[in-house]
């Protein structure tokens, strides 16, 4: 797994270095139950009846029995039945045996149920931070380890319920005990402040996880929903085969998603699922407007064919539009028109190559060459209707300049001066950056008036002139409120 963004992982330092590990794996057995209180000796029987009791026992024993008797009582190595010392040591031997098995029964809960933390993290997670985490772990289970020996080897070493235990055994026995029983509390401190460390990484581990379900679903949802929208697709009449190929090829991506996460990681099944399910959405997406997209392109098609027509029938006006332009104008306002007649034929043709190959794609349900050779198409016609259009325009603007020129200086002129005070607003004298453009477009719109002088003048030229001295003065303009903008800011 990628790992992005984790929660940075803080090892919780245990209070006692770790043992190196042990040469083999070693799994602590569960110890015997705490034993229960031993039952005080009975009390000494009085009376009549009690006396009758206890001869019709010794008359009912048999003879070995009842000759063995006399040493019993003797007090031949046998345990004294009424207190004394030893009794006393037992007792607090004993209790550490059972206060070490309650230390040991806690630990050993609590390891089995941070284990299970750290399962999940292993399974989801695979950052250094994750990594280290298990390692930790790790090392506190052979502490684990070797505090459970202490322990066991303290329970096996001493057998409290010897008959001959003396004192000095019982003593230490409850000594060994008692330590093990402390190594086991401080192992578990160590392991409790490791799980508090765990915090951010387990909660990132278990809302992977609480996602697994829901986005195998979701994914399992969608191919499902593809599939049907393909089959209503089909179903009128449409073959949709590259859909059909792309909806084929996520099949193993299910067999896999089926597998679970067990067999390919918790992070590559989510991300196999939320693969999965945009794809297949993709694909739904696109069978469902299949009918719709047929349909549109079906409309391009007649559309194009109807502007084709059209342009031809324009095309064949441009003659007479240049034929206007050569008698009323000098050569040079109209020789860049020239080759617009038979321009806008090729292209018109061109334009009308390609709808027919739209149509076969069409025909054989190739969308995406139909689309395409629709824009081609529609390419040409837009180049042709500029060209078209451009010679129409040219005569119209000639005469307009030609019938009043004055409208398209004084036009100029305006915004010359118009920019002109807006560079000297708020100044004395103008900043040079600013003065110097606009003094040569003064003096290049002169240039251009003069140039109407004479017989046959160029109008399209002082047309071009006009209109670059105006550009050159809205950049100026623009400049100029830009510097201010960023001083008053």
């Amino acid at each position: 797994m990628t790992a992005t963004n984790s929660e940075p992982y803080t090892p919780i330092a245990p209070t006692a270095s770790l043992a190196p590990p042990a040469s083999g794996t070693h799994r602590s057995p569960r110890p015997p139950e705490p034993s229960a209180p031993r039952r005080p000796p009975a009390a000494p029987r009085t009376g009549v009846r009690a006396a009758a009791r206890d001869a019709l026992t010794l008359v009912l024993l048999p003879l070995p029995l009842l000759l063995a008797l006399p040493a019993s009582f003797a007090g031949g190595g046998t345990r004294r039945w009424f207190g004394g010392r030893a009794e006393s040591q037992r007792a607090e031997a004993q209790a550490a045996k059972d206060a070490a098995a309650a230390a040991f029964y806690e630990l050993d809960t609590a390891q089995r149920d941070l284990r299970i933390s750290i399962e999940t993290i292993r399974a989801v997670d695979d950052t250094p931070a994750a990594r280290r985490a298990v390692a930790d772990f790790e090392g506190l289970g052979r502490r684990i380890d070797e505090a459970s020996g202490q322990y066991i080897n303290a329970v096996d070493a001493h057998d409290l319920d010897r008959d001959d235990l003396e004192a000095s055994a019982a003593n230490q026995a409850r000594g060994e005990l008692t330590r093990a029983k402390e190594e086991l509390g401080r192992v578990k401190q160590d392991l409790d402040r490791f799980a508090d460390g765990l915090g951010p990484l387990l909660g990132k581990a278990e809302t992977q996880l609480a996602r697994l379900a829901p986005s195998v679903e979701r994914a399992r949802q969608s191919l499902l929903a593809a599939s049907n929208a393909l089959d209503t697709a089909r179903g009128s009449g449409l073959r949709a085969d590259d859909l059909a190929a792309r909806l084929a090829a996520l099949g193993p991506e299910l067999t896999r998603l089926n597998q679970g996460a067990g067999q390919h990681g918790v992070p590559d099944t989510l991300e196999r699922a939320d693969r999965v399910a945009r794809e297949a959405e993709a694909v739904r997406a696109e069978a469902e407007r299949l009918p719709e997209r047929a349909a549109e392109i079906d409309h391009r098609l007649v559309s194009l064919r109807t502007r084709a027509e059209a342009l031809t029938t324009r095309s064949g006006q441009v003659q007479p539009v240049l034929s206007e332009l050569r008698r009323r104008f000098s050569a040079a306002c109209w020789q860049d028109l020239q080759q617009v007649p038979e321009q806008a034929t090729d292209h018109v043709r061109q334009a009308e190559a390609r709808l027919k190959e739209a149509q076969t794609a069409r025909d054989a349900q190739r969308w995406p060459d139909a689309t395409s050779l629709l824009s081609t198409a529609r390419a040409l016609l837009n180049t042709t209707d500029e060209a078209v259009s451009a010679a129409g325009e040219r005569l119209r603007r000639l005469n307009a300049v030609q019938k009043d020129p004055q409208g398209e200086i004084d036009r100029t002129r305006f915004a010359i001066r118009d920019a002109q005070r807006l560079a000297m607003s708020g100044r004395n004298t103008p900043d040079p950056r600013h003065a110097r453009p606009l003094d040569e477009s003064v003096a290049r719109l002169d240039r251009a008036i003069a140039s109407l002088e004479g017989r046959h003048p160029d109008y399209w030229h002082f047309l071009t002139e006009t209109e670059a001295v105006r550009q050159v003065v809205a950049g100026v303009v623009a400049l100029i409120r830009e510097e201010r903008g960023m001083t008053a800011h």
